[in-house]
Order: C-alpha cells, then sequence, then structure tokens
C-alpha cells in the first residue's frame, strides 16, 4: 500500500501546475487574439471586407478621378425658323465636358467645324421647340452626338460627356 500512496502523492504533485504552466496558456491566447486582431484589421485595409469594400471603392473613385477636362466654344447667335413671319435668334453659348485632355485638344484642331455643325444644327429649330426644359434638354443630347461625330470617317468619335449651357437667349 506504501507504494500506492507514494504513486498517489507522486500524481498529485505533478498535477499541480507550475508557475510556467500558470502563465502559458492565458499567453498563448493573448498572442492568438492579437493576431487573429491584425490578421482582421489587413484583411479591411486590403477591401476585402463587406462593409468596407462599398467605402474602399467609393474612395478609390473619388481619388482616381481626375478634374474634369471643359472646353468652351465661343457664344454663337443664329437665326431660328420662324412659323409667324417674325425673325427670332437664339444666342448660345456653350462648354463641353470631356474625359481627357486629347479629347480637349482634338475639339480645339477642329473647332472651326464644330461651330458650324454647331450653327446648322441650331439654324434648323423653331423657338417653339427650345422654350421647353425637355427641348433644352434634347437639345443637349442632340449637340452632343452631332460635335462626337468625327471629322474623318476613319477616325473614332470623341467622346463627350455633357454638353453644358453657359448662355441661352430666344428672342
Amino acid at each position: 500500500m506504501a507504494t500506492t500512496t507514494a504513486s498517489k502523492q507522486a500524481a498529485t504533485e505533478s498535477e499541480k501546475p507550475g508557475p510556467m504552466k500558470r502563465y502559458l496558456a492565458p499567453a498563448l491566447i493573448a498572442i492568438f487574439a492579437a493576431g487573429a486582431a491584425a490578421g482582421g484589421v489587413w484583411f479591411v485595409m486590403q477591401g476585402h471586407g463587406a462593409g468596407a469594400t462599398a467605402a474602399t471603392a467609393s474612395a478609390a473613385t473619388v481619388a482616381a478621378s481626375p478634374t474634369p477636362v471643359y472646353f468652351v466654344l465661343d457664344p454663337m447667335t443664329v437665326n431660328l425658323q420662324s412659323d409667324d413671319g417674325d425673325a427670332h435668334y437664339l444666342r448660345i453659348g456653350l462648354t463641353l465636358k470631356v474625359p481627357n485632355q486629347a479629347t480637349q485638344d482634338t475639339l480645339k484642331d477642329h473647332t472651326p467645324e464644330i461651330r458650324s455643325r454647331v450653327l446648322l444644327a441650331l439654324s434648323a429649330k423653331k423657338p417653339a421647340d427650345l422654350a421647353t426644359l425637355d427641348g433644352k434638354r434634347a437639345l443637349a443630347t442632340e449637340l452632343s452626338v452631332l460635335i462626337s461625330q468625327p471629322s474623318d470617317p476613319r477616325e473614332p468619335f470623341m467622346r463627350i460627356d455633357d454638353v453644358l449651357f453657359t448662355e441661352f437667349v430666344v428672342q
């Protein structure tokens, strides 16, 4: 029996945690938690998190969007078609929003041709066509398509992002 009691006593003493075992488990848990937190932060910062995806995408869009490029056409005065026999005219100022400097340079090179196209298109309009907001929007769309056409059929169409009216007087 003595041997049994001695072996039980030895087993009981070996079950008591020493100072090293007492601190090892919490330290390992803390290290694991810190690693998981660091991995989570890295994951979200890389744009993989669900909530961070929209914020990262919109921030990237804002940062990536360059300053808008505008091309200003000199104001034009055009005689309009008239059904009532009175003389009507349109004074219009246009600014074109374009995607890049290269498009602006191309527009500068072809300014006389663009002005001619715009003047011919406007001279076919009637005052009633331009009186409403919808008429002005339709005119902006028509001018965008007209201006984007290439001078040479072998050239590609130019991209015009928007036609902005800076002056618009019908009399």
